[in-house]
């Protein structure tokens, strides 16, 4: 007998707000549009805090008169949330039903979608498809059965603002539906729309301390608009929105500062980084948020090419609409935003590409990878290739000497270095046998590839090498002249240091460049020194262990060298 299962509202069944990230490590992150951090005093007023205070359920009221009196409102005008996107929800939940319409202008702030189809209703999109709240387009979408019309100014993520005039126009359109007003982006808005909307009957305003008060880690929000629709919004939602910690801090915020917080540093930096994308040709949508949007890129390549110079952005890969966009949260200081203004250059117009040469230029399966199987053989330790990736993922192994000498120590093997090395040495270069490994070495890819390539960058190889094994192999496959520049063992420290790279820079005489290199060493080599650092596999290791070259911060991981062709500008 079967049993039936508990059935659930089919909008629970999509997937959850997630936004996609590349797995490296990136300390500089622009994907989120929060706001400068507060002042540490404000932090420490958490350690001062009576005990009463976290055993009891929190009282809003003291943070809502006081915004009540900032904005000029009566105390049952102004509602605390949990952050603005839970007030969004609660005029969804309050104004629409099966039934009911929003009318959306897309793309927007993607919550506002999910509340709304959440309660049955029907979604009606407008596209913005010019710069600027799509006013007209908005109000042709309107009927009778309209209950709500979003308004986010300025949007996220276009950063697209409505006129003081527009504001009026729709909601003097459409008199039976509710208008939301988002205004989380406000601040950094050449005009402030709060008391504009206070002044029509059916707007009611969502105001936030997660952007320009830099407090987003509290989580609190605050709506604004006539007693009865704030009445109705705070029956639609939890009684206590608010922990007392978050309440407490940000009427502290409100009191220890001086009017509306300075937000001229990322005003300065959004038209900083504004310029520099249009100097790279790329299509920068007018902006009055704290951040920059762009379109017609590649958005996951974007992605991935900043997280690999260390910067987290913004894209939307699994969106139709929004895969060719990109938006970049305004950096916080004058260094940082030279930093990602850098980084758009190198990623638009790299002068160089830099490669390593074992598994990258060179088939070394058969000839390095091999001379450390029978190297560790002749020591009585049996290696497999995977123990040799293990090794190398590990970091700090871009000697081939050293990486067999640590895969005979594992083995419980008691061996100096230099016996380890002199065996390696004698079957790579044939000294017993007559037969080199190095003969069995073929090149990757074409040279014809790599000398096309030449004719539009200057290259270099970096290796860890040393300079006569190098050489040999560049002279046997006719590449000396492709390379303008040969940074070998002998040159600098090894990699993961990234001074070979830096030496490769100062000898082709650039400063923006791309690097494809096999190794973890490699990536981190390559992106200490401010490289766009690509990953390649080398010949016989499968996808599945490409991890720790995206973890060590490899934009994207290559079969093959020349796959870089597609996405070079």
């Amino acid at each position: 007998m079967s049993r039936s299962q508990p059935e659930l509202n089919p909008w629970t069944q999509r997937p959850p707000y997630r936004v996609p990230r590349h797995p490296a490590v990136t300390d500089l992150q622009l994907a989120g549009n929060e706001g400068a951090p507060p002042p540490q005093a404000l932090a420490a007023r958490m350690g001062a805090m009576a005990p009463e205070q976290l055993s009891r359920y929190p009282d809003p009221s003291a943070l809502e008169r006081r915004l009540a009196a900032h904005h000029g409102l009566h105390d049952d005008q102004v509602l605390i949330t949990a952050g603005g996107d839970e007030g969004l929800q609660r005029l969804c939940r309050a104004a629409l039903a099966p039934g009911k319409r929003l009318v959306l202008p897309e793309p927007t702030f993607e919550m506002i979608r999910r509340f709304a189809e959440s309660t049955g209703a029907e979604v009606i999109a407008v596209p913005f498809q010019v710069s600027g709240y799509p006013t007209e387009r908005v109000i042709e979408a309107c009927d009778d059965s309209t209950a709500l019309i979003a308004v986010v100014t300025p949007n996220n993520p276009t950063g697209d603002v409505i006129s003081a005039d527009d504001l009026r126009l729709v909601a003097e359109a459409a008199p039976q539906a509710l208008v939301m007003v988002d205004l989380a982006y406000t601040e950094f808005a050449d005009e402030d729309l709060t008391q504009v909307a206070l002044s029509l009957p059916n707007a009611i305003i969502f105001r936030t301390f997660s952007k320009a008060r830099g407090l987003a880690g509290l989580r609190l929000g605050y709506a604004l608009g006539a007693a009865r629709w704030i009445q109705a919004l705070r029956t639609a939602g939890l009684p206590y929105p608010a922990s007392a910690p978050a309440l407490a801090l940000a009427l502290a915020s409100l009191e220890e500062g001086s009017g509306e917080p300075d937000v001229s540093v990322q005003v300065w930096a959004r038209q900083q980084l504004e310029s520099t994308l249009r100097s790279q040709r790329v299509s920068v949508n007018p902006s009055q948020g704290n951040f920059v949007f762009a379109r017609g890129l590649d958005g996951a390549w974007w992605r991935d090419a900043m997280a690999g110079l260390g910067v987290q952005i913004r894209t939307w890969p699994d969106s139709l609409d929004l895969a060719d966009a990109v938006r970049i949260s305004c950096p916080l200081s004058v260094s940082a935003t030279e930093r990602v203004s850098e980084a758009i250059r190198i990623i638009r117009s790299p002068e160089a590409v830099i490669f390593d040469l074992d598994g990258v230029l060179a088939d070394v399966s058969a000839s390095y990878r091999r001379a450390i199987v029978l190297t560790c053989l002749r020591f009585g330790v049996r290696v497999t290739a995977a123990d040799i990736e293990a090794v190398k993922a590990q970091g700090d192994a871009n000697n081939d000497w050293v990486v067999t000498w640590r895969l005979i120590r594992q083995a419980g093997g008691s061996v100096e270095l230099d016996a380890v090395t002199a065996a390696f040495e004698s079957l790579y270069q044939g000294v017993e046998s007559g037969s080199p490994l190095w003969r069995s070495e073929t090149l990757v890819g074409r040279c014809e590839t790599l000398r096309a390539l030449a004719a539009r960058f200057k290259l270099a190889v970096v290796t860890g090498r040393p300079r006569r094994d190098a050489i040999r192999f560049l002279r046997t496959h006719q590449l000396e002249e492709v390379f303008e520049a040969l940074v070998c063992m002998e040159d600098a420290p090894p990699k993961p240091s990234p001074e070979p790279v830096r030496v490769a820079l100062n000898a082709l005489g650039v400063r923006r460049a791309w690097m494809v290199g096999d190794t973890p060493d490699d990536v981190l080599a390559a992106r200490a020194a401010g490289v766009l650092p690509l990953g390649v596999r080398a010949a016989g290791i499968p996808s599945s262990r490409s991890l720790p070259l995206l973890k060590a911060g490899a934009a994207r991981v290559l079969d093959r060298w020349d796959e870089l062709l597609e996405v070079l500008p």
